[in-house]
C-alpha cells in the first residue's frame, strides 16, 4: 500500500476552518466522487496534477483537467485564475476520428487497398486494383511465386503419372 506523502495541500472538511488566502477547490474524479481540497495560492496546475496523479495511481499525462467544459491547459499558472468553490474535471484524453483507410504501399499510389484481394502474401503489402497481381507491385516474392507455383505443378504431374507394366 503506498503512503501518502505529506505536502502542502491538504483535504477539507466543513469542520476544519481554512488558513486566510488559501484556494478552496473540489475535484470531481472519474469515477464521480468529488474530493475537495485546500491550497495554498501559490499552487500551480502542474502541482494540482501531480497531486490528482498521486490520489488515483495514474501517471498526470493520462489524465485532463477541466473547469468549466475548458482544457485547463499552462502547467505553470497558478490557480488564483479559478474562482473561489470552483470544480475541476478529471477526464481521460479525447481518443477518436474513424478509423484510417488502408492505403496502397506501392510507390506514389494513394488509392485505397483492396481487401482480402489486394493483400499479398510473399511481401506483406496492401495494393490497390491497379497494383494487387504480382507483376503490377513488382513484388520482391516475385521469384519465389514462379518457384513454389513450378514445384506444385510437377508434383501434381507426377502424382498423376501413369506407370506402364511392362511383360504382362
Amino acid at each position: 500500500m503506498r503512503s501518502r506523502s505529506s505536502s502542502t495541500a491538504s483535504a477539507s472538511s466543513s469542520s476544519e476552518s481554512p488558513a486566510m488566502g488559501n484556494a478552496h477547490i473540489f475535484v470531481k474524479l472519474l469515477n464521480g466522487e468529488t474530493i475537495p481540497l485546500t491550497l495554498p495560492p501559490n499552487t500551480t496546475l502542474s502541482t494540482l496534477r501531480h497531486l490528482i496523479s498521486l490520489r488515483l495511481s495514474l501517471p498526470a499525462p493520462s489524465f485532463r483537467l477541466q473547469h468549466a467544459g475548458h482544457h485547463l491547459t499552462s502547467p505553470s499558472s497558478p490557480l488564483t485564475s479559478l474562482p473561489p468553490n470552483a470544480t475541476i474535471d478529471v477526464t481521460l484524453p479525447i481518443r477518436g476520428g474513424a478509423p484510417k483507410k488502408i492505403r496502397c504501399t506501392f510507390k506514389d499510389c494513394k488509392d485505397q487497398a483492396q481487401r482480402i484481394v489486394g493483400d499479398c502474401s510473399f511481401c506483406q503489402g496492401q495494393f490497390c486494383g491497379k497494383h494487387r497481381m504480382l507483376e503490377d507491385h513488382k513484388c520482391s516474392g516475385l521469384e519465389d511465386c514462379k518457384k513454389e507455383s513450378h514445384e506444385r505443378n510437377a508434383d501434381k504431374l507426377n502424382s498423376e503419372r501413369t506407370l506402364v507394366v511392362k511383360g504382362i
